[in-house]
Formats: structure tokens, C-alpha cells, sequence
């Protein structure tokens, strides 16, 4: 596992672009924890969420549903159907309900990269 560090976020090498379907996601492992990282083709754009789902606590997020709802990206879990913006990682269904952790993602020479750091703590 290959570290980049920042003042304030360490990136990792997640994986290869080539690795991520298209309009899908994919479930990255980091140390202990599971990260879910998506890719829109349409604007081409990244994204990565816990991939735990905050209601049955199953590891599942990567294998959702991927779309878009009034603009905002999102994924539905497979399980629920509760849908959560991958901007933010809040549920888009109810504004009281639990929220996502998310992650900065870049992309350099077809290698795709996670931001982590304090801020990025996983939800317990």
C-alpha cells in the first residue's frame, strides 16, 4: 500500500481506474476498514463512502445502486433502499437519519487515490 501524506490527509492507492466499472462502485479495503468508491462516467467524477450501511451495519454500500436525485450523485443501499448523497454522505430520504462518511478522491496516471485523516473518521 503505497502512502501519499498531506499536512492534513494521507492518500493511498486505492486501485487502477481500469479496475472500477463504469457508473458503479467497487469496496477498497484500508487497514481495517471498508471504503466504497464509485465512478460516474457521465461527468467523470469519483467518489468514496463508507461502505457500511449505517442501518444494518452490512458491508454493502459498494454493490448499491448508483445514480443521481435532482442533481446530487448518489447511492441507494441494495438492502433498504435508503439513498445517500455521495457529496456529503447525507440520506437523502430523511434528513434525520444516519449519514456517510466520505473521502476525497484524485486521480493521477490512471491510478485512483483515497484521502484519509482525522477528519475522515469512520462513524461507529
Amino acid at each position: 500500500m503505497s502512502i501519499l501524506t498531506s499536512p492534513t490527509i494521507s492518500w493511498f492507492f486505492a486501485c487502477k481506474t481500469t479496475d472500477v466499472p463504469a457508473n458503479g462502485g467497487v469496496c477498497v479495503k484500508y487497514r481495517d476498514e471498508q471504503i466504497a468508491l464509485f465512478y460516474f462516467t457521465r461527468t467523470d467524477e469519483w467518489y468514496a463512502t463508507q461502505n457500511r450501511c449505517p442501518h444494518r451495519h452490512q458491508m454493502a454500500l459498494s454493490r448499491g445502486m448508483t445514480g443521481t436525485q435532482q442533481g446530487e450523485p448518489k447511492v441507494a443501499c441494495p438492502f433498504h433502499k435508503k439513498t445517500f448523497s455521495l457529496k456529503d454522505g447525507r440520506c437523502l430520504n430523511d434528513e434525520h437519519e444516519c449519514a456517510l462518511a466520505v473521502y476525497p478522491v484524485r486521480v493521477e496516471d490512471d491510478r485512483v487515490y483515497i484521502g484519509v485523516g482525522n477528519e475522515n473518521a469512520f462513524p461507529r
